[in-house]
C-alpha cells in the first residue's frame, strides 16, 4: 500500500371533418371543434337518452354541486371524512374517484374513444369540465375571437377570484393569436386594428406588442412563420394558444392537457430515483418502461463477482487503469514492473499482452493513459526523479523524463487532446512538457500529490498540500485560482467525463463528490476506511452513474452516484485494495488492484446464480459480493 505524505379535460365533441387536432387541448392529438352535438359531453345540452336530469351524457354537477330534478342544488358530504361524494345510479363516489374519473375520461377522450367517455360520465354522474369552459375551448379552436372573449368574460369568477393580472394575461395571449392570423390572411388593416385598439390599451408586456408591431413589415408568410416562431393560422396554433390558456384554468373548471400522462410520467420518474441500481443507461419514460409493474433495474451485467485474477506481479499492486478504448488493462506494482492486458468484450477475459519493465527500481505508483490508448505515462513514488512514456502496441520506451535528482514527480496526466503532459510532485514541482519530454512551462512551489486535465484541454487540477484542489491555466495571461478546499489532506482525486464532477478520497474521512462548477460538496460516500493512504477511486458504469473505491479494510465499494449508502461490497482480496478501475467502454468489468499482489477482475454474476453474503474467510482465492437493495 502506497503511503503519503499528506390536460385538457376537453369537451368530447365531434370532429370536423379534416380536423387534425384535439380540442382535448392538445397539440399533438387530433383535433374536435364545433358545438355541441349528439356525441358532446360538458356542454348544457340536451342528454341524448332524454333525462332532463342530465346534461351532454352527465348529470348537471359543477365544482361540487349536483343539480337535483327539482332544479335544487345539494352537496353531499361524507360525515366521517369530511368528503364529498356523487351519488349516481347507486354509486357512492368520493373526490378522489370523481378525479381519477375525470383523469381517465380526459384520456379516454384524447386518444378518440368519445362514446366510452360518454358512457362513463353518464354511470358516473361527473363531468369533465365546467361547461363555460368547453365553449370557451370550442370557440379558440374555431378562430371565433369575439365569442372566446365573451367566454372569457363568463369564467372569470371561476379564474383565480376574477383577479385582473390574470384575465389580462389571457387576453392578451388570444388577441395575439387573432393579430397574427390577421396578418397570415393578408389583412394588415384588421391586424393594425387590433394592435392599436386592443392590445394597446391592456397595457401589457409592451415588449411584445413592440415585437408583434415588427411582424407588419414581413414580405411573405413564411418570413411572419419564422421571425414569429409560430406554426401559421390553424388548428395546431390554435390548440398551443389554448394550451397556454388552460394554464391559468383551475383543474375544477379545466384539466391541464394530458394530466394522467404527466402524473405516470412523474410515477415513473420517482420508481427510476428509489430504483438501487438505476444506471441510467436510458431515459425512463411511458414508452420505455411497463406500467404494468415497478420500474426496477436488474443486475444483470453488473460486476460484482470475481471472474478472473490476475497474479502476475510478485510484490503490492498499486494502480491499475483501463485505457479509454476499454480494450486494455495496465496495472502497476511496487515491484517496478507495468503490465498490458488485452481485454477480450466478448468473453469478458484479460490476457497478458507485455510487461513493461524498464523502470529500474521505480515503484510504480500511477499511470495515465493518452486518449488514444496507444502511450501510458508511468510514475513512481514521492521519492522518484523520473517519468517514462511507453509506446503499449510495440513495447518501446518513447521518452524518459528527468529535470532534476531534487525533483518529486509522483503524478501526471496526459491532456485530453494527448499533445503533452502534466506532472509534479511533493517537492514543488509542476511541469508541463510536450510529448518529446521538452518542458513547455512550469510552476514552482507547488506541492501536489493528483493531478488531472480539464476538457478545456487548458486547465490542469492539482491536489496540493493546503487541503485544496486548485486550477492552473499555463495560457497567457497565468492565472492560478481554487477549486475546493476540504479540512483534510486530499490524498487522490478523478474527474468524470462530463468534466463536472470530481471524486476526492481524503485522509480519514473516505470519499466525497464535489461538483467543480458550482464548487459544492454534493456527497459523502459512507463505509470505506481510509486513513493516510493513497487510494485511487473511480466513475463507471453506463453514463457514469456509479462510483467505486478500494479501502483498507481489504473491500472493494460500490455506490449509486446519488445515494450515500454503498449499494455493493466486494469482497475477495486479502490485503487493503489501493485502486479500482471501471471500464469505460464495457461497463460489466471492473478491475481492482491491492497488496495482496493480485489484480481482481469483476464482472456479471453467471446466469442462474444469485447474490451471495459477503464471505468471513477473505483468504479464499473465490470472492463474494454483499448486494445492498435497500
Amino acid at each position: 500500500m502506497q503511503s503519503t505524505s499528506s390536460t385538457s379535460s376537453g369537451s368530447c365533441s365531434r370532429p370536423l371533418e379534416g380536423s387534425t387536432l384535439n380540442s382535448g387541448g392538445s397539440a399533438e392529438n387530433v383535433a374536435r371543434e364545433g358545438g355541441s352535438g349528439e356525441d358532446s359531453v360538458g356542454i348544457g345540452d340536451e342528454n341524448p337518452s332524454g333525462s332532463s336530469a342530465a346534461t351532454n351524457g352527465h348529470d348537471s354537477k359543477h365544482n361540487g354541486f349536483i343539480v337535483n330534478n327539482n332544479g335544487s342544488s345539494s352537496r353531499i358530504v361524507d360525515g366521517e371524512n369530511n368528503r364529498e361524494n356523487t351519488s349516481y345510479s347507486g354509486v357512492q363516489l368520493d373526490k378522489s374517484n370523481q378525479e381519477i374519473i375525470r383523469l381517465i375520461g380526459q384520456y379516454l377522450h384524447d386518444v378518440g374513444l368519445d362514446k366510452s367517455v360518454q358512457t362513463l360520465m353518464l354511470e358516473s354522474g361527473c363531468y369533465l369540465e365546467h361547461p363555460s369552459a368547453t365553449k370557451f375551448r370550442e370557440h379558440v379552436l374555431m378562430g371565433d375571437w369575439s365569442k372566446a372573449d365573451s367566454d372569457l368574460k363568463d369564467l372569470e369568477p371561476l379564474i383565480d377570484n376574477g383577479k385582473l393580472a390574470t384575465i389580462t394575461e389571457m387576453k392578451f395571449i388570444l388577441l395575439e393569436q387573432k393579430y397574427l392570423e390577421h396578418l397570415d390572411d393578408g389583412n394588415p388593416l384588421d391586424a393594425l386594428h387590433v394592435l392599436r385598439s386592443e392590445l394597446t390599451p391592456l397595457q401589457h408586456n409592451i415588449t411584445r406588442v413592440h415585437q408583434l408591431s415588427s411582424y407588419m413589415m414581413c414580405s411573405t408568410n413564411q418570413d411572419l412563420y419564422q421571425r414569429a416562431k409560430w406554426e401559421g393560422k390553424g388548428i395546431l396554433s390554435r390548440a398551443l394558444v389554448m394550451e397556454r390558456l388552460q394554464t391559468f384554468m383551475p383543474p375544477s373548471v379545466m384539466m391541464s392537457p394530458r394530466r394522467l400522462r404527466t402524473l405516470l410520467q412523474q410515477a415513473v420518474e420517482l420508481q427510476s430515483q428509489h430504483c438501487p441500481c438505476h444506471d441510467m443507461a436510458w431515459e425512463t419514460n411511458l414508452e420505455t418502461v411497463s406500467l404494468l409493474t415497478d420500474h426496477c433495474c436488474t443486475t444483470d451485467g453488473f460486476p460484482m463477482q470475481t471472474i478472473q485474477i490476475l497474479t502476475d506481479h510478485c510484490d503490492e499492486v498499486w494502480f491499475c487503469k483501463f485505457s479509454p478504448d476499454g480494450l486494455k488493462l495496465a496495472t502497476g506494482s511496487k515491484d517496478s514492473t507495468v503490465i498490458i492486458w488485452d481485454v477480450d468484450p466478448y468473453k469478458l477475459t484479460l490476457k497478458h499482452r507485455r510487461v513493461l519493465d524498464g523502470q529500474a527500481q521505480l515503484s510504480v505508483s500511477f499511470v495515465s493513459w493518452s486518449p488514444d490508448s496507444k502511450l501510458i505515462l508511468v510514475g513512481g513514488t514521492e521519492d522518484s526523479h523520473e517519468l517514462y512514456i511507453w509506446n503499449v502496441d510495440d513495447g518501446k520506451l518513447v521518452v524518459k523524463f528527468s529535470q532534476s535528482l531534487e525533483d518529486s514527480l509522483a503524478c501526471g496526466a496526459f491532456s485530453r487532446d494527448g499533445a503533452r503532459f502534466v506532472c509534479g510532485g511533493q517537492k514543488g514541482q509542476l511541469y508541463l512538457c510536450d510529448l518529446n519530454g521538452t518542458i513547455v512551462d512550469s510552476w514552482e512551489g507547488v506541492r501536489v500529490n493528483s493531478i488531472a486535465f480539464r476538457a478545456d484541454n487548458k486547465t490542469i487540477l492539482a491536489a496540493d498540500n493546503h487541503y485544496r484542489i486548485r486550477g492552473y491555466n499555463f495560457d497567457s495571461p497565468r492565472s492560478d485560482f481554487d477549486i475546493l478546499r476540504e479540512p483534510h489532506p486530499i490524498m487522490t482525486f478523478s474527474i468524470n467525463s462530463a468534466d463536472r464532477l470530481a471524486l476526492l478520497n481524503v485522509s480519514n474521512q473516505g470519499l466525497h463528490l464535489w461538483d467543480i462548477e458550482d464548487k459544492c460538496l454534493v456527497r459523502r460516500f459512507q463505509g470505506i476506511r481510509q486513513s493516510n493512504f493513497a487510494i485511487h477511486s473511480c466513475f463507471g458504469g453506463v453514463n457514469e452513474s456509479f462510483v467505486a473505491s478500494g479501502s483498507e479494510d481489504k473491500v472493494v465499494y460500490i455506490w449509486h452516484i446519488k445515494r450515500e449508502e454503498p449499494l455493493a461490497k466486494l469482497a475477495g482480496h486479502t490485503k487493503t485494495v489501493n485502486c479500482v478501475s471501471w471500464n469505460p467502454v464495457y461497463p460489466s468489468l471492473l478491475a481492482s488492484a491491492s497488496d495482496d499482489a493480485t489484480v481482481r477482475i469483476w464482472g456479471p454474476k453467471p446466469n442462474g446464480s444469485s447474490a451471495t453474503t459477503e464471505s468471513d474467510d477473505c483468504s479464499s482465492s473465490s470472492s463474494s459480493s454483499s448486494w445492498n437493495m435497500t
